[in-house]
C-alpha cells in the first residue's frame, strides 16, 4: 500500500510504499526503543507487487521477474504480482521462496531517507508501525546509553545512504534512456489453452514503459560505444532478458490457480 505522510519535526512528506508512521529518528523519541528478531521479517511486503528498483541489481533481480520503467519518471520496477497486494514470491511465514533476489527497497525498512522542508535537507526515519520495531523485548537497540546510534542503527545509515547514492545512478541512467529515446511502450500478454489444444483469446496483464530493441539497434556506433563503455547497455540487456519473466509469473498464477486448496491444519 502506498501512503501519504506527514510526520512532525521537519513537515516530511511523500508517497513511500510500505511505510505508514515514519517518524524522525532520535535519541528523544526512540532512545529505549529497538527491533525484535523474527523468523518471518519480510511479511509486511506482501502488498508489494511492483517494487522500486536501483539500475545496479538489475543482473540479480533480472532472473526473478521483469524489470520494467513506470510513471512520467519511468521508474525501473521489480514486477513480483500480476495482481495490486500480491507479492507471488512471499510465502505466509514471512520468507521469500529460495532463490528470489529481494530488493535493497524491501531490505532497508524500516529505515527510509525524507525530505525534510524545514531544513532542507534529507532525514532518515524509521516506520515506527513495523511489526518487529518495539519498546520493549528488542534484540538490537537504536541507541546505546549515551544516546549514541547503535552498531546496528550505524548499519542501517551505511545501507540508507548507500541505496541513496545508487537511487541516483539510477535517475542518470534513466536519463541517459531517456536522451537517446529508448522508450517504448509494451504490453505483457498471455494466451490461455482450454486444454484440448484449442488456445483462447489474449489477455492483457500490463502495459509498462520497456526499452526498444529496434531503437536499440538503430543507435550509432559512437553512441553503443559510449553506453557500452558506461555501462549502462548491459543494464539494458538485463532489462529486456528480464521480461521473459512474465511467463513465469503467468505459471506461477496458474498453478495456483489449479491447485487443490489444503486443509486448515495441512
Amino acid at each position: 500500500m502506498t501512503t501519504t505522510t506527514t510526520v512532525q519535526q521537519g513537515q516530511i512528506t511523500g508517497n513511500v510504499l510500505f511505510y505508514s508512521q515514519p517518524e524522525p529518528l532520535s535519541p528523544e523519541l526512540h532512545g529505549k526503543m529497538g527491533v525484535k528478531n523474527m523468523d518471518g521479517p519480510f511479511g509486511f511486503a506482501k502488498a508489494g507487487h511492483a517494487i522500486p528498483l536501483t539500475v545496479g541489481e538489475f543482473p540479480l533481480a533480472a532472473v526473478t521477474g521483469p524489470i520494467i520503467f513506470v510513471g512520467d519518471d519511468k521508474l525501473p520496477i521489480a514486477v513480483m504480482g500480476l495482481n495490486a497486494g500480491d507479492n507471488m514470491f512471499l510465502r505466509d511465514d514471512g520468507l521469500f521462496e529460495p532463490g528470489i533476489y529481494i530488493p535493497a527497497y524491501i531490505r532497508r525498512y524500516p529505515f527510509v531517507f525524507a525530505n525534510d522542508d524545514n531544513a532542507k535537507q534529507m532525514v532518515l526515519c524509521v516506520d515506527r508501525a513495523a511489526e518487529f520495531v518495539v519498546d520493549k523485548g528488542f534484540d538490537q537497540p537504536f541507541f546505546e546509553a549515551d544516546g549514541q546510534p547503535s552498531q546496528y542503527t550505524k548499519n542501517c545509515i551505511e545501507f540508507c545512504n548507500n541505496f541513496e547514492i545508487e537511487r541516483q545512478r539510477t535517475q542518470s541512467f534513466v536519463q541517459v534512456l531517456k536522451d537517446l529515446d529508448l522508450f517504448e511502450m509494451k504490453t505483457a500478454s498471455f494466451t490461455p489453452s482450454t486444454g484440448d489444444g484449442v488456445m483462447g483469446e489474449p489477455q492483457k496483464i500490463a502495459e509498462y514503459f520497456g526499452v526498444s530493441e529496434e531503437k536499440l539497434n538503430a543507435l550509432p556506433i559512437e553512441k553503443l560505444a559510449e553506453i557500452r563503455a558506461n555501462g549502462a547497455l548491459a543494464q539494458i540487456y538485463a532489462h529486456l532478458i528480464s521480461l521473459v519473466g512474465w511467463d513465469r509469473l503467468v505459471a506461477l498464477a496458474l498453478a495456483r490457480a489449479t491447485a487443490p486448496p489444503q486443509a486448515a491444519n495441512a
